[in-house]
């Protein structure tokens, strides 16, 4: 038999109370004393109550529904933001609705349409590598739904962003890995329809130029950003015999395909080919040799994203266009810490 579904009234007329207290214990309000606050809420946990999220939307402006939407779920980058989001929402009151995109513009839409039917105070979203046409985007702020784009973000104006330096963190790691006297380096890129793919070429392109060393047009091979686009472009240049001394990998899951195909053909890392990465894993520590990389402060991502976001849901009077960008920094472990080559 189906179990009845708890409401409001039925834990008034076990407290003899009426709905509104009720409804405003729940809600933590000032208008109700702490004792009864405490005595509704340990009476709706025993009646098995829950919250109909759908039917406050109707009755209220605020629904304390986020929206977050991801082209991942499985990469450590975007999981850690994902409980970061989620911890930052739940200080503040707010519940999230994750989303997955999985890569794809389509689902991505169809996922965002979903968000705003749901009637979310506001949504973030890291868009997909396929993500080209932002009408939608156009359309979300022209509603007046505040929106922030976390870490992949759209070229259209007006837009509220969080992104790390994905430039300066090229640079860097690739001055520090020209400095130790590597020369021969290929960069796997993202794609350059992506903002990533298009700041961490440019970063790498910027290093190379300032220690006056040539850029080869075949060590730049652009990608995807997952396992596969490591471990073909690796074995590309294998095949070609034409493999650099360096290779630097956009994210960690296409470094993870580099060890791959290295240790299918004998290759050793960094003794034969050294490896250095944009991004960091927990797993990093623990692959043959411990991976380097450049460290983008996921943490910071999500709390400054959820901050601007809960910025516009509480006054969507503030015109100001906001773009943060938080640094990088460089982890050395055991890749890119000498220059391998005699």
């Amino acid at each position: 038999m189906r179990s009845k579904q708890i409401t409001l009234n039925d834990i008034a007329s076990k407290l003899n109370v009426s709905s509104v207290t009720v409804s405003k214990a729940l809600r933590g309000h000032p208008d109700i004393s702490k004792e009864t606050t405490k005595l509704v809420k340990q009476t709706a946990a025993e009646l098995g109550y829950s919250p109909n999220f759908m039917a406050r939307n109707l009755s209220s402006r605020k629904s304390n529904m986020i929206g977050l939407v991801v082209p991942k779920i499985a990469h450590h980058f975007f999981s850690s933001l994902i409980e970061n989001v989620y911890a930052c929402a739940f200080e503040n009151n707010y519940e999230i609705i994750l989303t997955v995109s999985q890569e794809d513009a389509e689902l991505e839409k169809k996922h965002i349409q979903t968000l705003l039917s749901m009637r979310v105070d506001g949504i973030i979203i890291s868009i997909s590598q396929s993500t080209k046409d932002f009408e939608i985007f156009k359309k979300i702020m022209e509603r007046e739904v505040p929106i922030v784009f976390m870490d992949r973000i759209p070229n259209l104006p007006g837009c509220n962003t969080v992104t790390v330096d994905d430039r300066g963190g090229a640079y860097n790691v690739i001055n520090h890995a020209i400095n130790l006297g590597y020369k021969k380096i290929a960069h796997f890129a993202g794609k350059s329809s992506t903002n990533i793919g298009i700041e961490r070429i440019f970063g790498f392109k910027q290093a190379m130029n300032d220690h006056g060393l040539e850029v080869n047009p075949g060590w730049i091979i652009e990608g995807e950003f997952g396992e596969r686009h490591g471990y073909d472009s690796f074995m590309k240049l294998y095949k070609e015999k034409n493999l650099p001394d360096l290779i630097f990998a956009v994210t960690y899951p296409v470094a993870l395909g580099i060890y791959m195909a290295a240790r299918e053909v004998g290759v050793k890392i960094p003794a034969d080919i050294d490896v250095v990465c944009f991004g960091n894993s927990q797993v990093q520590s623990f692959l043959s040799p411990p991976l380097s990389c450049v460290n983008q402060p996921t943490d910071q991502l999500a709390y400054r994203s959820m901050e601007l976001l809960m910025e516009r849901i509480d006054d969507k009077e503030i015109n100001e266009t906001k773009h943060i960008v938080l640094d990088t920094n460089l982890i050395l472990r055991g890749t890119c810490v000498k220059f391998n080559k005699g």
